[in-house]
């Protein structure tokens, strides 16, 4: 019995974005502002140029190859067995991490509203993703759906209070050209998420084409809705308030319309939180499911029941559980973003090659602009990440490519 393909292209768009906002623009936008002052909406542009580049790159191959795999199928066919089991390893430990880290980040908002331990908050919300994943593909989605309607409707609040107040500061006003390029390095992480939409391919109706469509509305939506809240942000309250607040968008919020509104912004961005664990274990369970399919991981991993992959759904659930129990994962959680690099330039470079070796494969979407057979966006998403690979510490570099050399160790043993 194969995955249930129940997701129409609104529900997929609407996971998309979900996982995309989730819970980094609530925080991030503040350190954005602290490097790059007025012109922070302009880091967020180019944030956003750089996070297509690659965006096209998942949208061409999931067009050829749509399913739950996504980057293990497509390193697969351009690179490889090895190739492949690395790029899944570190997709794997990505975003068994990344669950855990937002966990985290979940049980300490419960516990400022509740009083309750952070640690029972992230047990809870990795128990209830969990359960929510067993139920099926359509709950899953439904719930995911509904969080992400409640995330957008306080991100278009924060733009609806800040339109008269536009005008009050000279938008190009930045704190240096450099401040700007830095801020746009540092924002880029809350446009991460586009690519956990093609893992979602096999339970997509007609998924070659929709697929594709999806990744890029979902990257043109929160470009858009980041754009106009960092605009209505700063003329609101100022680069300078947003900078020093700890909360900065429920500060924005209090400004306009008082407490209330600070702590309505304050529980939509737990809303948030619970709804990206969520979709980064739904991706992560699928992930395995597709790597078990193709016997890169143990055949258990994609046994169903009603069309439910349950078993990777349990094992995604105990292993960001597992992750809990290390207390403060900061260090581990900044590899998360070089390996999230390291599979970027991969699936960049898939696509270069299988371009020259597959040319005449469908491809229902095509990424544009070439010369000859070389794709030039690809290209341009390549130096765009190895320019932001650079920006990672050195000794969270060496813990990521220790990783990736593990990655490399069970893929030569396993074979």
């Amino acid at each position: 019995m194969p995955l249930k393909r129940e997701l129409s292209l609104l529900e997929l768009t609407l996971c998309g974005v979900g996982i995309i906002v989730g819970a980094g623009i609530y925080a991030i936008i503040g350190k954005g502002a602290a490097l790059a002052g007025n012109a922070l909406w302009l880091s967020f542009a180019l944030a956003a140029v750089i996070a297509a580049t690659t965006g096209l790159s998942y949208a061409e191959l999931s067009s050829m190859y749509p399913k739950a795999g996504a980057e293990y199928d497509f390193a697969k066919h351009a690179f490889g067995n090895k190739a492949a089991f690395i790029v899944g390893w570190l997709v794997i430990f990505a975003s068994i991490v990344g669950a855990a880290t937002v966990a985290i980040g979940f049980g300490n908002y419960l516990e400022k509203f509740l009083g309750i331990n952070w640690l029972y908050g992230a047990i809870l919300i990795i128990v209830l993703s969990t359960t929510v994943m067993l139920a099926g593909i359509k709950l899953s989605a439904s719930v995911a759906s509904f969080i992400t309607l409640i995330e957008v409707a306080g991100l278009l609040f924060i733009i609806f209070i800040g339109v008269p107040s536009i005008g009050n500061v000279n938008l190009l006003e930045a704190n240096s050209i450099n401040g700007i390029l830095g801020a746009a390095a540092l924002v880029f992480f809350a446009f991460i998420g586009f690519e956990e939409i093609a893992r979602l391919a096999e339970e997509t109706k007609q998924a070659s084409k929709v697929v594709p469509k999806a990744l890029l509305l979902s990257i043109a939506i929160t470009t858009l809705l980041y754009i106009l809240v960092s605009i209505s942000a700063v003329s609101l309250v100022g680069w300078e308030a947003l900078a020093k607040a700890k909360n900065p968008l429920a500060i924005v919020a209090s400004k306009a319309a008082g407490s209330f509104a600070f702590s309505a912004l304050s529980i939509i961005a737990l809303f948030s939180t619970a709804n990206t664990v969520l979709l980064v274990m739904l991706a992560a369970s699928r992930i395995m499911y597709g790597m078990s399919q193709e016997h890169a991981l143990p055949n258990v991993l994609h046994r169903l029941a009603k069309g439910v992959p349950y078993v990777s759904i349990i094992v995604t659930g105990v292993l960001s559980l597992a992750m809990l129990s290390f207390g403060s994962i900061e260090f581990v959680a900044k590899a998360v973003d070089f390996a999230l690099f390291i599979v970027f330039i991969i699936i960049n470079l898939s696509l270069i090659k299988l371009r020259y070796e597959k040319p005449e494969a469908e491809r229902p979407f095509r990424v544009p602009f070439s010369f000859g057979r070389m794709p030039l966006i690809p290209v341009a998403g390549i130096l765009f990440t190895l320019v932001l690979a650079t920006s990672v510490e050195l000794e969270v570099m060496v813990f990521g490519i220790a990783v990736t050399i593990a990655g490399l160790i069970i893929a030569i043993l396993y074979e």
